[in-house]
């Protein structure tokens, strides 16, 4: 999709508001080279404050994006295109953020089990003075799992830094029966739109 643009792109100094290697990983296997540079953003929104999900991950993605440029403008850095995301899985309006212990892991897991969630990704583009900002949703199936396959997939340390407790690309796949939706959503970072987005900036 890019192709016809990229020659541009290549001249860009791209920076990725995250520390994902997944996300970058994702940018470099479509031709894009992007510099991680992990938001200090303490991402403390109330969700209560937002009338539905898109809103709450869009706007936590959107400080990211603000928390990296300001602190890279006093630093005399001033990037072409910052690119923030952020991942939400919620099952029947409870969102689930990443598990802060191997218990928390356990208990978001073991209600996941069975079950159909949605996962929710926000992106927010910054390029020069234009601001983008979208959400992605995908269904996810999960098969029914045992509580010995959870301990053991615990055991893994894969759970600790994924929304939901699992990550889809890794080991977590597993438990993953099918999804109706984008993949990448999932992985947290939805490839179409974001790069419909980029193309949509420097089409002529």
């Amino acid at each position: 999709m890019l192709q016809p643009v990229m020659h541009l792109l290549k001249g860009l100094d791209i920076v990725l508001a995250s520390k994902s290697p997944r996300r970058k990983e994702l940018l470099k296997n479509v031709g894009l080279e992007v510099t991680l540079c992990p938001s200090g953003f303490k991402e403390d929104l109330d969700p209560r404050q937002f009338s539905n999900f898109s809103e709450f991950v869009e706007e936590t993605a959107h400080q990211k994006v603000l928390e990296v440029e300001n602190r890279l403008l006093r630093l005399g850095q001033s990037p072409d295109i910052i690119i923030a995301a952020d991942t939400m899985v919620t099952l029947n309006g409870e969102m689930f953020g990443k598990p802060r212990t191997e218990d928390e892991a356990f208990e978001m897991l073991t209600k996941l089990s069975g079950r159909s969630h949605t996962v929710y990704t926000g992106v927010v583009v910054k390029h020069a003075d234009e601001v983008i900002k979208f959400t992605e949703k995908t269904n996810v199936f999960f098969g029914q799992l045992d509580e010995a396959q959870i301990r053991g997939y615990i055991k893994t340390g894969e759970p600790m830094d994924k929304a939901g407790g699992y990550g889809i690309q890794g080991v977590g796949g597993t438990f993953v029966e099918r999804i109706e939706g984008d993949y990448f959503t999932v992985v947290g970072l939805p490839l179409y739109k974001l790069c419909s987005v980029l193309y949509d900036f420097f089409k002529f």
